[in-house]
């Protein structure tokens, strides 16, 4: 090996949270290659951990400082080594992380990504823990390195930050108000992401379709959702996550007519009660979500729907949590991901009356997951002898390993695993046609020979394994993927 390759420093990221951190953490992983690190190789010890944490969840902090506390020793025994903490927790906690934790080296927050690499430097010469927390903005994202796990998939930025003021998030405070990027800025990323051998893209921002309040086009997202379509070589666009406020029907109009738009829609309900949805000010009522998803299925009649559901938020009554079953019984989401609510410091909801008991919450979470389990499991059965189109992805989960299987997302977002005879067995970032022969709540199965089998441009089997592509050892340790 090369001797000047054995003296580049290795890194591991650790995400926690939303789709938004993990993107965060491809730019980490760009930014640390562009100054000579290299992604550490699994099994060995890395000289530098970065730790890019989120703040929705009650266990966030005790997520972080679980997992600082493994590196005391590391820190001890090996001076050179160092810890950086990102991310949202970062830009609420501050300075109180090294209070804590004081064998970690740089704290920096959601708007300062870019200045990781020189905290470093600087903590190394001057022997002492960095902290730099910006209030604002310095650059868009966009214009870091990307360090890429995909060859063929990848996340586009389209805004930062949100304008909504959800009294159960903590998100706009720490990623501050809405701003928007440039659309010859985005569909000029894409441009250069298909060139690189990229078919698929999602499309990201807290509120993405509010996306244009920056500059005044209410149309804005329908009209980049539609010029997306007109990019040749791109297979498939998504986007997440809607909010029901801003939702249009040129948004609607732009879905079903744009042929490399998926007919999958995430967007998050919270609570099916109209009191809940006030409190939570969330401005818009059951009825118009469910009006959406009605306007949603008729332009787009295979369309699957997913969300997002809090149970036991402050003052919910038996009689407001029958409310959101009797939305997710009209809505038939194909899946819901639910979660317990829990106080979080700096918001409205934590100072609220009438905070529901936990016992109470858990059994109304159970029943609400057995509930939407049912719900998923009919849907699921409804595509059984359908033709689908999957897109065979990057890793293989340890029972598909077992059972010689391989697994990738139909267009619209549903999990099926593979089953081919080896000689058929199709490689990462290929399209196969397939037709569905089982099906479970959270998955299906395709068994037998495929109907076809398309090698793409991004298809490991059809393009060279390069640095710039970042096709090696997974580099994000992802712990949580929650909105």
């Amino acid at each position: 090996m090369d001797s000047q390759l054995a003296r580049r420093r290795t890194y591991l990221v650790e995400t926690h949270g939303c789709q938004m951190n993990v993107h965060d953490s491809e730019r980490i992983g760009g930014l640390l290659e562009a100054q000579g690190y290299l992604p550490a190789s699994a099994g060995t010890e890395p000289d530098l951990v970065v730790f890019n944490t989120c703040a929705v969840r009650e266990n966030a902090d005790q997520k972080l400082y679980g997992s600082l506390t493994k590196y005391i020793y590391t820190k001890e025994s090996r001076p050179d080594f160092q810890i950086a903490v990102g991310g949202c927790l970062a830009q609420k906690d501050k300075g109180e992380i090294i209070a804590k934790a004081p064998w970690v080296d740089v704290v920096y927050g959601t708007h300062n990504i870019g200045a990781l690499a020189t905290l470093l430097k600087r903590a190394q010469i001057e022997k002492t823990a960095q902290v730099e927390i910006k209030e604002s903005l310095e650059h868009f994202p966009s214009t870091l390195p990307v360090r890429r796990d995909s060859a063929f998939s990848a996340w586009v930025s389209i805004s930062v930050g949100c304008n909504n003021t959800c009294t159960f998030c903590i998100v706009p405070a720490l990623r501050g108000v809405e701003k928007d990027r440039p659309v010859s800025e985005i569909l000029d990323e894409i441009r250069a992401l298909v060139a690189q051998g990229v078919i698929e893209i999602t499309l990201l921002g807290q509120n993405v379709n509010a996306y244009g309040v920056d500059f005044g086009d209410r149309q804005a997202f329908a009209k980049l959702l539609r010029a997306c379509g007109e990019v040749e070589g791109l297979r498939r666009v998504r986007f997440m996550s809607p909010h029901p406020r801003d939702f249009t029907d040129d948004v609607i109009e732009a879905m079903a007519q744009t042929h490399n738009v998926m007919p999958h829609l995430h967007m998050p309900l919270q609570s099916g009660s109209d009191t809940i949805l006030q409190a939570m000010r969330r401005s818009y009522r059951a009825d118009r979500y469910l009006g959406i998803i009605d306007r949603v299925r008729s332009a787009i009649p295979d369309a699957a729907i997913t969300t997002d559901i809090i149970v036991g938020f402050p003052g919910e009554s038996e009689s407001d949590f029958q409310q959101t079953l009797d939305v997710m019984a009209k809505a038939r989401f194909t899946a819901a991901y639910t979660f317990q609510y829990s106080k979080r410091p700096g918001t409205p909801a934590a100072t609220m009356p009438n905070q529901v008991d936990p016992e109470v919450i858990g059994r109304r979470y159970t029943y609400l997951h057995q509930f939407q389990e049912q719900i998923s499991l009919e849907e699921s059965k409804r595509l059984i002898g359908r033709e689908v189109e999957v897109l065979i992805g990057d890793h293989v989960g340890r029972r598909d390993e077992e059972r010689g299987r391989v697994a990738g997302r139909s267009e619209d977002f549903h999990l099926v695993h593979l089953n081919f005879d080896s000689s058929a067995r199709p490689a990462p970032g290929d399209l196969v046609r397939t037709v569905i022969t089982e099906a479970a709540p959270h998955h299906l199965v395709a068994e037998g020979l495929p109907v076809s089998i398309e090698k793409t441009a991004g298809s490991y089997a059809a393009v060279e394994r390069t640095s710039a592509i970042s096709l090696g050892m997974p580099t994000f340790k992802s712990t949580e993927l929650t909105k």
